[in-house]
This record gives C-alpha cells, sequence and structure tokens, in this order.
C-alpha cells in the first residue's frame, strides 16, 4: 500500500483550476473511504460510482481505509471529471498501476458504473491549463478528445474505459495522441446555409444590419409582425468577418464549460444567439452558487437577437447595460468571484406598438397614445442610448414580394464590412478588436471632426431630438462607420445625416 498523487484540473467559470489529487491507502485499518478538499456533491458521489467501475474493470477494490485529499483544499471542486483521476490514484496506491507512468500527465473524466468514460465539460479549457502546467499528456474521454487537441504543445489521448486509460499509461497500448486539422476543419465547416438574398426588399434594414457590421454598432428594428425583422437579424452573421482561431478558441471555451461540443468541437462561425423572452437575468449573464455563463457569453464574438425586446422584463434588459460597455461580466458569489467575456454584438425586434400594427399602411392600430407610450416605457433610456442605430423596418408591398429579383446578397456586402473594419484596424494601430462602435471618448473628438456645415447639424439634432450625451457620441461613431463604408477619411454632412436618421427612436414620427 502507498501514497499515489495525480494532475488533474476542475472548472470554475471557464478556466481550468489545477487540482492534485492525492490517494493513500493504509496498511491497517477499519475498511472506510474518507473524500477530504472541500467535494462538492457530484465529487463526493463519485465514490460510489469509481468503485464499481473499478470492480467492473476487473480491478480489485482496497479492503483498508482509503483517504483522498484534493488540494487545494480552499477551492470547491464541482465536476464528475474527478473519477478518472482518482480511480487511477486508486490502482497506483494499491500497486494495480506504477506511480510513474504520471509523470507529466494530467487527468480529467467521469467514469460510468461498467468503467466507460462519458464526456465532461471544459475539456477544451483543461487542455490549455495543462500546457500551462507543462504536462506533456493529457487523458481525457474519447468524446472530448478532438476538442482538447486544437491545442498546440500538449498531446491529447482520448480513452474510452478505466483499463483503457490503464493500458495507455502502462505502455501495452500503441496509442496515438488525437489529432485536427484546424484549417481543414475551418475550410469545411465554416459555410453559412442561408443569406440576405433570401430577404425580398428591405433594402434600408440591409443597409442598417451592413453599418451595424462594419462598425459593430448594436441595432434595433421596429415594424409590424411579419415584415422580415427576425430574417434580417438571422443574416447578420452571414456578413461579419469570418471567425479567427483565436476567437474560435475563446468561443469555444465558453461552450465547452457549459458542455455544448459534442455537435461541433470547435466553434467556426460567429454565434447568433435567440434567448426568449421569458429569460431571466441569470439565464442572460450567467450565474448559480457554480457560476457558469449566460446567453450574453455564449454571444461572445457573436450576436445576440432579443426578439420582442420590449416583452422582456424591465431587471432582464437592465442586466446588459454594464456589459454591453465593458464587454465582459463578473459575477461574485460568497464562495468565486468569476469573469466572463460577453463582447458581442447586439441586435433586437420590437412592433411600434402593443397591437403592433401602428405603421402598417393597411391595418388600422388601436392601441392609445398612452397605450403606446406604456410600451415604449418597458426599455429604459440608459439601455437605448446604448443601441446606435434604431430603424424602422417597412411593410413589404405584395409586387416587390413576388417579383422574379432576389435581394441583395450577403457576400458583396461581407467585402464591404470587411474593407470598413480593414479602415479600422489601420486607424486604431492594428488592434482587430478596436472598432468605431467602442471607440471611447479621446478617440471620438480624435477621429470625428466635423466641418461647420456638419457642427450645425449636429447641433439642431441634438437641440431638436434632445439627445443625451451618450447618444450625441453614438451618432458621431455611426457617422465615422459609414464614412469609412465609402473610404472617406472625412464626416461629410450627408454621413452625419444618415447616421441621425438611424436614431428612429429619438425622433419618434410614428408616434
Amino acid at each position: 500500500m502507498a501514497l499515489a498523487k495525480l494532475r488533474t484540473f476542475t472548472l470554475v467559470g471557464i478556466e481550468a483550476l489545477p487540482v492534485e489529487a492525492e490517494i493513500d491507502v493504509a496498511s491497517t485499518g477499519l475498511p472506510a473511504t474518507i473524500l477530504v478538499g472541500l467535494a462538492e456533491a457530484s465529487v463526493r458521489e463519485s465514490i460510489h460510482r469509481i468503485e464499481r467501475a473499478t470492480l467492473n474493470s476487473g480491478y480489485r477494490k482496497p479492503k483498508n481505509r482509503v483517504v483522498i485529499n484534493l488540494a487545494p483544499a480552499d477551492l470547491r471542486k464541482d465536476a464528475a471529471a474527478l473519477d478518472l483521476p482518482i480511480a487511477l490514484g486508486l490502482l497506483a496506491a494499491t500497486g494495480q498501476v506504477t506511480p510513474d507512468v504520471f509523470a507529466d500527465t494530467a487527468v480529467a473524466g467521469e467514469l460510468a458504473l461498467d468503467g466507460a468514460t462519458r464526456p465532461i465539460k471544459g475539456a477544451l479549457s483543461i487542455a490549455m491549463a495543462a500546457r500551462r502546467q507543462g504536462c506533456r499528456r493529457l487523458l481525457l474521454p474519447s468524446a472530448n478528445g478532438h476538442e482538447a487537441a486544437v491545442v498546440e504543445g500538449i498531446d491529447v489521448y482520448p480513452v474510452g474505459s478505466l483499463s483503457e486509460a490503464v493500458n495507455l499509461l502502462a505502455g501495452e497500448l500503441d496509442f496515438e495522441p488525437a489529432v485536427v486539422d484546424v484549417e481543414r476543419f475551418f475550410r469545411e465547416q465554416s459555410q453559412h446555409s442561408i443569406d440576405f438574398s433570401d430577404v425580398k426588399g428591405q433594402e434600408a434594414g440591409k443597409r442598417a444590419l451592413l453599418i451595424a457590421a462594419a462598425g459593430k454598432h448594436n441595432c434595433l428594428l421596429i415594424g409590424p409582425p411579419g415584415t422580415g425583422k427576425t430574417m434580417l437579424a438571422k443574416r447578420l452573421p452571414t456578413i461579419l468577418p469570418p471567425l479567427t482561431l483565436t476567437e474560435s478558441l475563446e468561443t469555444t471555451r465558453i461552450y465547452s464549460a457549459v458542455g455544448a461540443t459534442a455537435d461541433q468541437p470547435l466553434r467556426t462561425t460567429r454565434p447568433f444567439r435567440e434567448p426568449h423572452h421569458t429569460s431571466s437575468e441569470a439565464g442572460m449573464i450567467g450565474g448559480g452558487s457554480n457560476p457558469t455563463p449566460g446567453e450574453i457569453s455564449l454571444a461572445h464574438h457573436g450576436v445576440l437577437f432579443l426578439d420582442e425586446f420590449p416583452e422582456f422584463s424591465r431587471r432582464t434588459l437592465e442586466v446588459l447595460r454594464q456589459p454591453l460597455e465593458a464587454g465582459s461580466v463578473t459575477i461574485t458569489r460568497a464562495t468565486a468571484k468569476v469573469e466572463f467575456p460577453a463582447d458581442f454584438l447586439l441586435v433586437a425586434a420590437m412592433n411600434p406598438c402593443p397591437c403592433g400594427y401602428m405603421t402598417d399602411p393597411k391595418r388600422e392600430c388601436r392601441c392609445t397614445p398612452i397605450a403606446v407610450d406604456r410600451y415604449l416605457g418597458k426599455i429604459s433610456g440608459p439601455l437605448l442610448d446604448r443601441i446606435d442605430i434604431h430603424l424602422e423596418i417597412p411593410v413589404i408591398e405584395l409586387e416587390e414580394l413576388r417579383g422574379d429579383g432576389s435581394g441583395t446578397p450577403s457576400t458583396p456586402l461581407r467585402e464591404q464590412a470587411l474593407q470598413a473594419r480593414e479602415r479600422q484596424h489601420e486607424r486604431f494601430d492594428g488592434d482587430p478588436l478596436m472598432l468605431n462602435g467602442r471607440m471611447s471618448g479621446k478617440q471620438i473628438r480624435s477621429f470625428c471632426s466635423l466641418d461647420a456645415t456638419g457642427e450645425k447639424l449636429l447641433r439642431r439634432a441634438v437641440e431638436e431630438l434632445g439627445l443625451s450625451i451618450r447618444a450625441h457620441d453614438r451618432v458621431l461613431r455611426v457617422a465615422r462607420t459609414i464614412a469609412d463604408l465609402e473610404g472617406s477619411n472625412a464626416i461629410a454632412e450627408y454621413h452625419l445625416a444618415e447616421a441621425i436618421q438611424l436614431r428612429r427612436l429619438d425622433r419618434r414620427l410614428w408616434a
């Protein structure tokens, strides 16, 4: 009987933190298994799974006192991924596996009662953390192998069972590490099944979304039911730049942390999240005793689409204010403080009134002015200020809908957006994450200067529309993007005029 030590990891938020599993089997004493190290219920229950998995795999269980310590002792462990390292440690401590085989090796995995491995959450983060810790190889369940294999600098071995892991460590299996051709995977998987050409008419809506894509401007679409607001929003990812490998890994880590990578080990297209309007605050920003990412983090580097915008609860919408500015969200609990990335493009859609037909020329609206004000009042001014573009989506005429011609496709729009972004990258010293929609006040003063005519127009707009300081800055950011789309270094009066036209809820002409 002896002491065995293995390196493993536990997930806190989306970060994998190192854990050392120490297993000591005494040579005397009554049979008992004691687990220490601030283990949560899922880890405490693993003792029974591990015992049956060990026996059903053909190994013997210890007959004396067993102490399992998960260090560090002050870090909460709440994951079934500790099953496999504990099981291997028990086998090493009882002499059924040579402890030397664990050198430069990290292990994580959940076990079934028959000894088979089951997929775990956060495999990608675990592989990144294992590489940082200097591990040479990593053993994971078969289902997680290709997800973790995209990390360079560490050999990932997917194992299907406890006995397979033992044989691999003992050198009895001629086993090659998992390999993923990332470039080929991106080429094969990064195609979109939808296109802007599917949308007949609504060229103004496409123009607004082009501006949103070029400068990363949050957007609100307003119009009667059935005008194509959702169709437009769902096609926005088709004109955004392709995901880079760095962005893909950042996004995949988030999906891995919630166990949503089984069908796609590596994200190759920008995420599009569409939560229902009954979503809670925790569902939107993340939460729980062991905090997990919410919808805004799952939309990282992609699009968050909120349909029926005023139908979301006021509290749920208000929690978006800080992440929209910061690009991340911090969740604090008594036991942990977790930060999740949340750099997303917000697109919302709403009707102009409760019945939805205020701007419909063919259907009568029966809403009273008080009902309309109450409906619009569900969206707070501070939140509305953080949305750069407010655009009315009109009803399409039947002749245009039934016509033979197709709408503007995504490809030329994407090329325009890419060219505009390249100009912004040059302006912001090559920073790929810095775009017009995220400019600071100092940058606005530097890059959004106006001539005398433009100054006069902007002053008039602020006075007549009652724009806040934040809305004033939003108009300038949008005008800068419109100028970039035309390849203009200066913001002309008509660039500014178009940006002001895109503040529809400030103007409220239809009300």
